[in-house]
């Protein structure tokens, strides 16, 4: 067995909601066994669990845990001789029964793809679309997400994508794969579309498989409630910020284990 298959489940064991719940639950192991600090474990896991459900801590960790990279423009790219631009997939729905159980693009994939034909729609450059089948999804997705945002590209914007690559697993194999497909026709500089939470990641793995890259972020995490509303755990706030955490964990892993 590939250790990839094991990412999902490690990930999302180090990720809350499950790592603030272990810890609660090991903290009340822990008094019932009358262990000093075992009420105080619970109490300080289960309030992190709530500071971690509010939508104003995902904001806040994205701006100070997060590396930060500003929006791309068309001069900038014009700028940077950028040849190509290139779509990092997102995940994929592996059947949606409102299509007739044909496979879709999640909402992270959609926005990317949208935001990424809009730009090369104001600059004129060539897109790619790289995303295969992710390890958290083996064994349920019947096409690559590359194969259904080619298709999307085509019936819902009229745009062709140039370059598809849908044998990657990861963001690491994305750029792996990715990069000898456009090296080969002679693309070097690229503009690279993803979520800004995962961008210094992605940025990295494009640049160690030897492309220029010119960062073109989108879907910023950036408050959407009142300043009341923003600190009330919910479940949108908890996913955005085990969003920034997971890749929080991603670039320190990327430090000890260089690939």
């Amino acid at each position: 067995m590939e250790l990839g298959f094991l990412k999902p489940l490690l990930t999302s064991l180090a990720m809350p909601p499950a790592a603030p719940l272990l810890l609660a639950l090991l903290g009340l192991l822990l008094a019932w066994r009358k262990r000093r600090g075992g009420l105080l474990l619970a109490t300080l896991s289960l309030a992190a669990l709530w500071l971690l459900g509010c939508h104003g801590t995902a904001v806040w960790l994205a701006r100070h845990a997060l590396p930060q990279v500003a929006p791309a423009s068309s001069a900038q790219l014009k700028a940077g001789q950028v040849q190509a631009i290139v779509i990092l997939g997102g995940g994929l729905l592996p059947g949606a029964p409102e299509y007739g159980g044909a496979p879709q693009p999640t909402p992270d994939t959609a926005s990317r793809l949208r935001y990424g034909v809009w730009l090369a729609r104001q600059t004129g450059l060539p897109v790619a679309f790289t995303g295969g089948t992710g390890w958290a999804a083996d064994g349920m997705q019947t096409a690559s997400e590359a194969e259904v945002a080619a298709q999307v590209a085509l019936q819902d914007y009229g745009f062709t994508l140039r370059w598809s690559e849908s044998a990657s697993r990861d963001t690491s194999g994305n750029a792996r794969l990715l990069a000898p497909l456009l090296q080969r026709d002679g693309v070097q500089r690229i503009a690279l579309v993803t979520h800004s939470w995962h961008m210094p990641r992605a940025l990295a793995a494009f640049e160690r498989a030897g492309l220029s890259v010119t960062p073109a972020p989108m879907g910023f995490t950036e408050p959407i409630e009142n300043h009341l509303l923003q600190w009330l755990p919910s479940a949108q706030g908890l996913q955005a910020s085990r969003l920034v955490l997971r890749e929080c964990l991603g670039l320190a892993v990327g430090r000890l284990l260089p690939l």
